[in-house]
This record gives structure tokens, C-alpha cells and sequence, in this order.
């Protein structure tokens, strides 16, 4: 009997990796179902394609849920977050594994045990970022340290941009992923190590005075450094260093401007109590009036970069804000952002990423660069989706044919994995290039 793929979720970081697993299934006669709570959009995406066929159905209802999963020999979550627990727990209970792009969280923590008692593999964090980091930057570790060489500094950055060609606004920026996390970055302030200190980051300060780093082919962008950087020391082996740190990039005037909003206090998710018809200049002023800070506003304008910003969102618009997002201030600023950062038909997004690595050898230091540049089709077939659904769509494929046989909860540093996705990878251009001194 053929192979049975069950993808659940196909929004837009889905399409590249239906797009390939179609065409595997096809290939090695495997067969897939495609769902999505809205039956249409499963449907369009996918496209009355050979072997297989798309549902719609409610993740919410147990009876569904259980039945389509019970019929599947592997599942591949695509879904938000908060709702990977339930799919997990019905793989759990009908031993099938699970693949999903999504951070390692507590609840799937929990199920580690019962996963390594079944002997059944769920492999999370198989996207970009979580996931190609992960990837290659273990297969570096791992080369140096056969070789003999003591890594002393770790730095990972990573940030789906918009590509130079198709930069017209003065944010330098368009949402290529989901927007909600757009508006959270950043949150839970970052915690990280350089030069043997731990150094902690709350939400107020990070995007004050970004560092830059240069990647080759791009030039100068800036960073800022990830939630818990500490936690992946242990994940990656590399106790004993002196720098480590995972980071975001953004160009330098997005990072400006969106300090600039965090001082405003637009991303505040405190609950508003509008009366529901009023304008994004209703909101704005009143905002700025009820927090005392019009003159912190008038402060910021005169800062070039941030008034050409400001002015571009449009704060002074007399459009009605949706009653769907005029919960919180970060509600409303993530309906304007996005309108003013939408991709339009003929933009295309940009994937970078460079880790940059110091060790030691033979009383030498090293000191390596390995970065990758990956730019888009177009604004439906992202270097976005294609760099978090194609090594999830591979691990998939090498799943099936026998090229990854571990089980329990995984994330994609073990050899095992990462060889054959970063091969597969690489043969569809997805490549790093590598300098040293």
C-alpha cells in the first residue's frame, strides 16, 4: 500500500513545500491528503494535482481530526503554533510521526518519553529559522570539531527580508511571513552570552542601537539578538564559549523605526475600549493624548528617517479600523502594516543568513563565515515559504525512504538528518558559501 502523506495547514509558507511533495508523490507513488479548516484555499493550492486530493475540515473537532490522522502514515503539521498540541497528541496516540517547522515547545517536551517508548519520531524546528540554521550550522560545528578545533565564539543571524529590486518604502521592509510575529518580535526581551557574560535584553532596549554586521553580497544589516540564546549552548554542544548568540537581521532604518514604535506604545496588547467606529486618526491622536505622549512624538519626527515612516503608515488616514482588530493598539498597528507592507504581484522577498564562527587550532584562531542569500519567485512562491516548507518537505521524503531512522522528539542537528535535507538542499540551490581567515 502506498504511503500516505496527511499535510494539515496550506497557507502561504505551505505552498512550497506542496508544491514539492506533490511531485515527489508522484515520483515514488506516494499519496497525499491536504487539509485546511477553509476547503477552498486547500483546494486552490492544491490545484487538481495527480495523487492526491484536498478536505476541509475544523481542527477543532476531535472526531475529524482523529479520523484523518488515524488514516495517515506520517503527518505534517502546517498549522499555527498553539495548535500543533492537539495533532501531536492524536499521533501520540495512533504512533504516527509528526514533522512540523515549529519551535520545540513544553508540551511537546512532555511527550518525549512516551515518543522514545513507542519508538516514534516527531521532528520539530524543520523550517528556516528554526530549521536550515539548525542544519548548517551543526554540519559546520561538526566539521570543525573532527578536525580538532575549540569553538570559542557562535554567532547565528537570520531575517527574511524584502530583495533590493522590490524596496520602495522607507521601512526597507514587506511582510513575507506571518504578520503576527511581526508584531511580536522582540517580546520577551533576549538573553545571550559575549565574552563569558550573560547578557540580558528587555523589549524597551532592543531595537535601540542595533549592531551591524556585513554579509557578502548584501553589505551591512542589523541585528538584534533572539529570546533565549543560552538554551541551543547544550543543543549544539558548544559548552565552554565565550560568545553565543542568535539574532534577527533587519536593515538599520527598519530597526530605527520600529523603536521609534515601541516607544509610541503601538505594539501594546493591552485591551483598548474603542467604540468601534473610529479612524486610524482617531486612534492615533487619542492614543497619544491619553499617554502623554505627543511630546515624545513631536521629538521623534524630527528625525528624518522616522517622520518618512511614520508618515508612510498613514496614522493620519480616516479609515475606519475593522472591529476585528481594534482590540489593542497591536491589533490595529498589524492591520495597517499589513496594507503598507504587503508584497505586491511582481515583488520578491529575500532569505539571509550567515553564522559566523572563531575557534581555535594548533594555537591559530579561525575565524569562519557561512551565509546564504536566497531570493524569490514571485509574491506567492517566497524565498520565505521555500526556505521553511522545502526542508520540511525533505525530511518528509528522506523519512520515507529510510534515510532517517531515529525516533523520539528530535529537532534537525543529528547527522542523521541533517546530511541528506542539506544535500537535497543544495541541489535545489539552496547552498552556503563559506570563507575563512
Amino acid at each position: 500500500m502506498q504511503p500516505q502523506i496527511l499535510i494539515i495547514g496550506a497557507g502561504k509558507s505551505a505552498t512550497v513545500l506542496i508544491q514539492y511533495l506533490q511531485q515527489k508523490a508522484v515520483e515514488n507513488n506516494w499519496y497525499i491528503v491536504l487539509a485546511d479548516g477553509n476547503l477552498q484555499v486547500a483546494e486552490q493550492k492544491w490545484n487538481k494535482a495527480k495523487n492526491g486530493h484536498a478536505i476541509g475540515f475544523d481542527i477543532i473537532n476531535d472526531d475529524l481530526r482523529a479520523h484523518y490522522i488515524q488514516q495517515a502514515n506520517i503527518v505534517v503539521s502546517m498549522l499555527p503554533a498553539f495548535l500543533h498540541s492537539k495533532v501531536a497528541q492524536d499521533c501520540l496516540s495512533f504512533s504516527k510521526p509528526l514533522f512540523t517547522a515549529s519551535y520545540v515547545d513544553d508540551h511537546m517536551k512532555a511527550l518525549a518519553p512516551a515518543l522514545q517508548e513507542k519508538k516514534l519520531l516527531f521532528l520539530c524546528e524543520m523550517g528556516l529559522d528554526p530549521g536550515i540554521d539548525h542544519m548548517s550550522a551543526m554540519e559546520l560545528i561538526h566539521r570543525i570539531q573532527n578536525k580538532g578545533g575549540v569553538i570559542t565564539s557562535f554567532k547565528s543571524h537570520c531575517g527574511g527580508l524584502i530583495a533590493p529590486e522590490s524596496d520602495t518604502n522607507p521601512w526597507h521592509y514587506k511582510i513575507s511571513w506571518n504578520p503576527r510575529n511581526i508584531i511580536l518580535a522582540g517580546k520577551a526581551g533576549a538573553v545571550y552570552l559575549e565574552n563569558g557574560t550573560i547578557k540580558k535584553q528587555d523589549y524597551a532596549t532592543l531595537f535601540h542601537q542595533t549592531p551591524l554586521v556585513s554579509i557578502p553580497s548584501i553589505g551591512p544589516l542589523s541585528y538584534y539578538p533572539n529570546r533565549d540564546s543560552l538554551t541551543y549552548i547544550n543543543t549544539y554542544h558548544l559548552n565552554g564559549v565565550k560568545d553565543f548568540v542568535r539574532t534577527t537581521l533587519r536593515p538599520a532604518d527598519f530597526c530605527e523605526g520600529w523603536n521609534a514604535m515601541i516607544q509610541l506604545g503601538l505594539t501594546s496588547e493591552t485591551q483598548l475600549n474603542l467604540n468601534g467606529n473610529e479612524t486610524i486618526q482617531d486612534w492615533f491622536d487619542l492614543h497619544l493624548k491619553n499617554e502623554n505622549l505627543l511630546a515624545l512624538y513631536t521629538i521623534l519626527m524630527q528625525n528624518e528617517t522616522i517622520n518618512k515612516q511614520i508618515q508612510f503608515l498613514g496614522f493620519d488616514e480616516t479609515k475606519i479600523i475593522p472591529a476585528e482588530y481594534n482590540s489593542s493598539n497591536a491589533t490595529i498597528l498589524q492591520w495597517i502594516l499589513e496594507q503598507k507592507w504587503k508584497l505586491g504581484s511582481t515583488d520578491i522577498d529575500m532569505v539571509v543568513m550567515m553564522h559566523e564562527i572563531s575557534y581555535e587550532q594548533n594555537n591559530t584562531i579561525h575565524e569562519v563565515k557561512s551565509s546564504l542569500v536566497i531570493k524569490g519567485k514571485n509574491a506567492a512562491e517566497t524565498a520565505m515559504a521555500s526556505t521553511v516548507g522545502l526542508p520540511l518537505a525533505m525530511g518528509v521524503c528522506a523519512y520515507l525512504k529510510g534515510e532517517i531512522n531515529l525516533s523520539g522528539l528530535h529537532i534537525p542537528t543529528h547527522p542523521n538528518i541533517y546530511k541528506p535535507i542539506l544535500k537535497a538542499l543544495a541541489e535545489v540551490g539552496i547552498a552556503f558559501i563559506e570563507t575563512e581567515k
